[in-house]
């Protein structure tokens, strides 16, 4: 079916002072619960502070007010907890697009029950590393960065919430440009609206207290249009300028992307010498693939008998390496996962992007957004 768009925003007025636009998530997530539609919720949930989030699993919709708001310094990954922890379940999922995306991959290689599962889609300026937000908010914000409640990406701008109320932003291109702001991944994102699920929620083209939500499936308008019979959520009408709004705003964000794909993959991307000393620094620690959304062989061909040598040490970083690129790279989403866990600083996800962006220019399969599995070893797509 055509995308069909509403603006909603939950009935409930605790629920709407708690969301980020609206609470139209946490009201759609609710009526899910209460009506038994689903046995968990998996999400992110704030631990502390704004630098400290964690997934988790919600089974009564009473919690749901504690998962309520955006988080940008959570760059966690949900998709593999999937297959791993609850596949068993009918389950609803809040997914930024990388997760959709790596849940996109993991259905097909039928690791993921797609008809048990509700994809709650989230559109996504970017996500921030805990750490250097910290750094970045001290530096350039000048403030205490234990006083930051709140943050926010929008209108270009890196927008914190103090705790005695003020605001403070600053220009998202005037931090990256010296080397700070969102992950490198999140630059180069390819996907800021998740299409690939069952509705997706935002604050882009909406009004204050709204969420505009695109509903892609037949599965996610019926979500929708049940929620607000049943007085979850209530809606209005989406105006033709407001849809133009939206699409001139993901238009900017491509455009963005587009320079720091360019700049990453391109002009500054490592030599053949660089790239040797990244291998060289590897320590086989398998943190790279212990935490990437799309490796999931129950037996992995890196710890074989016969990649070990005499003395049972680690095979060699590039033997290493190159086995994990001929198995994933063609289906990398650019999580940026494996860069973000590893101890010695290897930049491993701009070479799995690279990789993925010639395999598409080969075959035109989009990893995370196509139907069908990759076309293995295939230059192709017959």
């Amino acid at each position: 079916m055509s995308s069909e768009f509403l603006l909603i925003r939950a009935k409930d007025e605790l629920v709407c002072g708690l969301g980020e636009c609206g609470g139209s998530v946490t009201s759609i997530l609710q009526y899910l619960l209460d009506n038994d539609i689903v046995d968990n919720v998996l999400t992110i949930k704030k631990e502390g502070s704004v630098y400290d989030a964690v997934p988790v699993l919600i089974s009564n919709s009473e919690e749901l007010n504690s998962t309520a708001g955006s988080l940008h310094c959570a760059p966690t990954m949900v998709a593999d907890l999937i297959p791993k922890f609850i596949n068993d379940t009918k389950l609803a999922v809040v997914c930024k697009p990388c997760d959709a995306m790596g849940i996109n991959e993991l259905e097909k290689r039928n690791q993921i029950d797609k008809n048990n599962l509700y994809k709650i889609g989230l559109n996504c300026g970017g996500t921030l590393m805990p750490k250097q937000a910290k750094e970045m908010f001290e530096l350039f914000y000048e403030v205490n960065p234990d006083d930051v409640i709140k943050e926010e990406i929008d209108k270009g701008q890196i927008i914190i919430e103090l705790k005695d109320g003020t605001e403070k932003g600053v220009k998202i291109d005037d931090l990256e440009e010296k080397g700070w702001g969102r992950r490198e991944n999140c630059q180069r994102c390819e996907i800021m609206i998740p299409r690939n699920t069952d509705i997706v929620c935002g604050n882009w083209g909406a009004e204050k207290g709204w969420t505009f939500v695109e509903m892609v499936t037949g599965k996610g308008k019926d979500l929708v249009n049940n929620g607000i019979k049943e007085g979850y959520i209530e809606s209005k009408t989406v105006s033709q300028k407001q849809i133009e709004i939206r699409e001139k705003l993901e238009g900017i964000m491509i455009n963005l992307m587009k320079k720091f794909g360019e700049k990453h993959l391109i002009i500054e991307y490592p030599s053949l010498e660089k790239w040797d000393e990244y291998w060289n620094r590897c320590i086989e620690c398998y943190g790279c693939r212990d935490i990437c959304p799309i490796c999931w062989c129950n037996e992995c061909e890196i710890e074989k008998n016969y990649m070990k040598n005499s003395i049972e040490l680690p095979p060699d970083p590039l033997t290493f390496q190159g086995i994990r690129l001929g198995h994933m790279s063609f289906s990398c989403i650019n999580c940026g996962q494996c860069e973000d866990v590893c101890p010695m600083e290897i930049p491993i996800s701009r070479i799995y992007k690279k990789m993925q962006r010639k395999y598409n220019e080969k075959t035109e399969y989009i990893a995370g957004f196509s139907d069908e599995l990759p076309p293995l070893f295939s230059s192709t797509n017959e």
